[in-house]
């Protein structure tokens, strides 16, 4: 009995099979009758290629493919060839119209496809910007650090020492009240440095106290 199945290549961890036409007694990677295409799981979607006649004579000979074949048989459309032909064969339609019927078919398959593609490469370009957007944060952020450890202390103290207002809000106000406040002690300790000087004593005039002194008397 001849069955399709998958021939293992490729190195480990990176597999690649080759789909072919064996003996079901010779063994999975020995030996085989006929290649008739290709499977690369390594992709995203898979890559697959195949012969679809060669495929479809397997089939209409008897071959039996094995689960994992005949899912990409039935992806590929050789089950829906294979299931069209035998409608042909038993008169149930022409072979024109199981030719637009499998084009119709095709035509519908590669749109999904595509739009599979195209939506995984918007999701990785989303996923790559995103991944940009935070490493710029993180490198913005690097150097902002670096900058405040490099800097001089006395402008990050100017720095800190500065308040400036928040865009949209209004500078603090000071009340005047608050400023009588602030200099009332300066006037009251001085009216008390004044009150604290000792009066200068008047001195006592020396003509006052100074003795008299007679004149002298003449002889006459």
């Amino acid at each position: 009995m001849v069955k399709l199945r998958l021939r293992r290549q490729g190195r480990k961890g990176k597999p690649f099979y080759y789909i072919v036409a064996a003996d079901a007694r010779a063994p999975r990677d020995g030996r085989f009758i006929e290649r008739i295409g290709s499977y690369n799981p390594n992709t995203n979607p898979a890559t697959i290629d195949l012969n679809l006649d060669d495929a479809v004579r397997w089939l209409s000979n008897g071959a039996v493919p094995t689960d994992t074949c005949r899912a990409i048989l039935s992806y590929k459309g050789v089950l829906y060839k294979h299931h069209l032909n035998k409608g042909v064969t038993k008169g149930a339609m022409t072979q024109d119209q199981a030719d637009a019927k499998f084009a119709a078919w095709m035509d519908e398959k590669n749109a999904k496809v595509a739009t599979k593609a195209d939506g995984l490469t918007s999701t990785a370009a989303e996923k790559a910007a995103e991944q940009h957007k935070k490493e710029e944060e993180v490198r913005i952020a690097r150097e902002k650090a670096i900058a405040e450890k490099n800097a001089p202390p006395e402008i990050v103290a100017d720095a800190e020492a500065a308040v400036e207002p928040v865009e949209g809000e209004a500078a603090p106000e000071v009340a005047a009240e608050d400023v009588v406040a602030e200099e009332a002690p300066a006037v009251e300790a001085a009216q008390e440095v004044v009150a604290e000087t000792p009066a200068v004593e008047a001195t006592p005039e020396v003509v006052a106290d100074a003795p008299v002194e007679e004149a002298p008397k003449t002889d006459a």
